[in-house]
């Protein structure tokens, strides 16, 4: 081996076995927040943080169906025993009544600390005397034997108000005392994991002690466990999209593979052409990784893109490659256009790294990286290791249809402004529906997950966040302070139907203050006696049955203030979690709405507050505000990459005409592209302007190979066999990707492909090159 061909195979090792190595140390991730901005307005960045790493990002719903009825409610009951001994879930319910102990004895110890009746007032004769008489009533209605157990130590209501304050939205159906769906098909579970849902390594353990438990309690049973949440999410979008990414780059790359094998005729010729597209897969998923720390699920997905492309630059030398020439002088003769069209294809990707959106940046790292490492490793490393003497050939047959498409091609030129004015009316005629606005739509979540969140949702009740209020002060006392001041101007929203219904950390945790007044409120144990014997004038009650409420208020005159740690081991600390966190040294309050039915009260009511550090959010709007930015950074990096692109292309070829003639085929694919896209109602996503992005790219050597008269002149069937063969190999690498179960890599795969082969059609018909008519046909 030569000392060149040596020196260029130990680089490629070294650039490999480095990449492996970076790769082996990678974190793949499917957090959906990496396609949201970088730097978030303060409202967003609250959105931002739920989905990251807040309350909701940690819940899992989970269901058991299959059996009988009588199967499902034992084995909910056996399977939530077994949860609750796995350290890495916080919480777990299944309805049970019997395994609300820890919440009804916290409720009851600090109760008079909990609850917003308390006052001096409340323990007067007169206000003893009415909560006796509802407790009478209530006797016989369907809380009568919890009232009956508790009336001794709480005939003031205490515990009952607490409740009714916390029931919050509704609940599921119940059967035998468990959680149950409407139709009695599926038992149901809420559990809450200490990791965040994006962690997906922690995440994939809980799964895994999960489902291992379940495995137990079912047995031969036909019984089947449902999960789903945020962690599970990223879960099996990690999954999908590595099975889809292994699935259909290994089907495309046999099929490519097969493909050169047939036209070249040389085994040795095959590994070469594949040599680029491993080695920039390779390096730009280390890219990816060593500039972000971690790797999107998508990026990984996005590998496959580059079988459609990068094998490109090796088919483009291999066919141009004749016994006469040495593969040097083949490559010489074609590098200047080579190395244009992989300029066009990093300038236009060069937008994505300034979107400010994390996602984008590692698209256009990880194929800027890619489409660059392929295109050295067909400059420097291929030539050295080509056969001697190889000569691509081209029958006879095949040339002559070649040559007498580019010959005919040019008369199809007005077929073709007229496709594009088509298209163009398309797109007016779509103009108020051309975007997708779900930011779902940036999810790469398998379909059947998002139908099964919603079906499981639906049954257990779980509400979705719509709107909330939230404050930020600069400790966690100031932030429950205003929290109460929202609450007491939240409840008569409530009582005129404006909501139906808060959530707020102060009810669960109150301010200090307002535990010390509550506390104050109780009476010493003389008055209390008094005017307690006094109340029960009258009343059908025995003497002496109200002690355990006397020993209670005195115990409670010198119970603990109340502080977070004191909520550990209960449903309430994760409340807690959920709605007062510390974010930059701030501690932030949230205040969910339920049922809004006025929002123009609400605001009102934020308004007459007059406090600045309260602000309202609505989920909906935020996220629309999200997807809009989001949307129009990427449409204007987008722009802007085409621009360079037309400015680079101008300046290189050296002539408006020249330039004109190479974009134009572009602009024309992309615009059609767009049109069919429509047509076949699908809106348009980010991913399709990333799709686009791709088109401009591999569309643009088909042009710039079109253009050039010196290939044509030397040897136009073999320009024209390489652009042929590459458009396949795109269209197959990137058809298949049109076939994924992930949304993303779906429309990606389906937009490139019809574009690369429209690219190929127009710029053989806008581009046309005088030379292919010369009458040169070799055997």
């Amino acid at each position: 081996m030569k000392s060149d061909a040596l020196r260029a195979f130990a680089i490629w090792l070294l650039v490999v076995l480095a990449s492996v190595w970076v790769i082996r140390h990678t974190t793949i991730t499917g957090d959906i927040t990496a396609f949201l901005p970088s730097q978030p307005s303060e409202a967003q960045q609250i959105l931002v943080d739920q989905l990251q790493d807040g309350m909701v990002s940690r819940i899992l719903l989970l269901a058991i169906e299959g059996g009988d009825e009588a199967q499902r409610v034992a084995a909910s009951k056996a399977f939530v025993d077994q949860l609750t001994t796995l350290p890495s879930l916080a919480y777990v319910q299944n309805g049970d009544e019997t395994r609300m102990g820890p919440e009804r004895d916290f409720l009851l110890k600090n109760r008079y600390l909990l609850s917003d009746a308390v006052t001096p007032q409340h323990f007067s004769e007169e206000e003893l005397r009415d909560s006796l008489n509802k407790n009478i009533d209530l006797l016989g209605s369907p809380l009568g034997m919890l009232v009956k157990r508790i009336l001794p130590q709480d005939p003031t209501g205490e515990f009952i108000h607490l409740i009714e304050q916390f029931e919050g939205e509704s609940r599921p159906a119940q059967r035998d005392g468990v959680w149950f769906s409407r139709d009695g098909k599926r038992a149901l579970f809420v559990a809450q994991t200490k990791a965040p849902g994006f962690d997906m390594d922690a995440q994939e353990v809980i799964q895994r002690d999960i489902h291992a438990r379940f495995a137990e309690i079912a047995g031969d049973k036909q019984l089947k466990l449902l999960a789903i949440g945020p962690g599970i999410f990223a879960i099996n979008t990690r999954a999908a999209i590595a099975y889809d990414a292994t699935k259909y780059s290994t089907i495309a790359t046999v099929l490519i593979a097969a493909l050169l094998l047939w036209f070249y005729r040389s085994p040795r010729i095959l590994v070469l052409g594949l040599l680029p597209v491993g080695t920039g897969a390779l390096v730009g998923i280390s890219a990816a990784s060593l500039v972000y720390g971690s790797v999107h699920g998508v990026t990984l997905g996005f590998g496959v893109t580059l079988i459609g492309e990068a094998v490109d630059y090796a088919i483009y030398l291999f066919t141009q490659q004749s016994a006469e020439r040495p593969a040097r002088e083949s490559l010489a003769r074609i590098w200047p256009t080579l190395r244009l069209g992989v300029l066009t294809s990093v300038t236009g990707f060069s937008a994505m790294l300034f979107s400010g959106f994390p996602g984008l940046g590692q698209l256009g790292i990880f194929s800027i990286a890619g489409i660059v490492t392929a295109l050295l490793v067909t400059r420097w490393v291929l030539p050295h290791f080509m056969p001697t003497g190889f000569n691509a050939k081209i029958g006879v047959d095949l040339q002559r249809r070649l040559l007498g498409a580019a010959r005919y091609a040019p008369k199809m030129r007005m077929l073709v402004w007229a496709l594009v004015a088509v298209a163009l009316g398309v797109l007016f005629w779509h103009r108020a529906a051309l975007w997708n606005d779900d930011l779902g739509s940036l999810s790469p979540m398998p379909i059947a997950d998002k139908k099964l969140d919603e079906a499981l949702r639906n049954d257990i009740g779980a509400p979705e966040v719509g709107v909330l209020l939230a404050v930020k002060d600069a400790d966690e006392e100031s932030a429950l302070r205003r929290s109460e001041n929202l609450v007491q101007a939240l409840r008569p929203l409530v009582e005129q139907g404006a909501i139906t219904g808060f959530d707020a950390p102060s009810l669960y945790l109150p301010s200090k203050a307002i535990q010390e007044a509550r506390r104050a409120s109780l009476p010493e144990a003389s008055m209390l006696q008094t005017n307690l014997d006094a109340a029960l004038q009258g009343m059908p009650f025995q003497n002496g049955l109200f002690q355990p409420f006397l020993d209670d208020i005195a115990s409670s005159r010198s119970v603990p203030l109340l502080t977070r740690d004191g909520l550990a081991g209960t449903a309430f600390q994760l409340k807690v979690d959920g709605l007062l966190m510390t974010r930059r040294g701030a501690t932030v309050a949230l205040l969910p709405i339920r049922g809004l039915k006025d929002e123009a009260r609400l605001r009102q009511a934020v308004v007459d507050l007059h406090d600045a550090k309260v602000s309202l959010i609505n989920f909906k709007g935020e996220s629309d505000q999200l997807f809009s930015r989001f949307r129009h950074q990427a449409i204007v990096n987008a722009l802007l990459g085409a621009s360079a692109i037309s400015i680079l292309l101008l300046v290189s070829l050296r002539g408006l005409g020249r330039a004109y003639r190479v974009v134009a085929p572009l602009a024309a694919a992309v615009i059609v592209t767009i049109a069919l896209t429509l047509m076949f109602g699908h809106a348009l996503s980010i991913f399709h302007v990333v799709a686009l992005l791709l088109v401009i790219g591999v569309g643009s050597n088909y042009s710039l190979f079109f253009d050039n008269e010196n290939f044509a002149r030397a040897a136009p069937e073999r320009t024209l066999a390489s652009l042929v063969l590459c458009n396949i190999s795109t269209i197959i690498g990137f058809g298949l990707l049109g076939l994924c179960q992930t949304p993303v890599l779906a429309v990606i795969g389906a937009t490139v492909a019809c574009g690369a082969f429209l690219s190929l059609i127009f710029a053989a018909v806008l581009t046309p090159n005088r030379s292919v008519s010369a009458p040169v046909i070799s055997s």
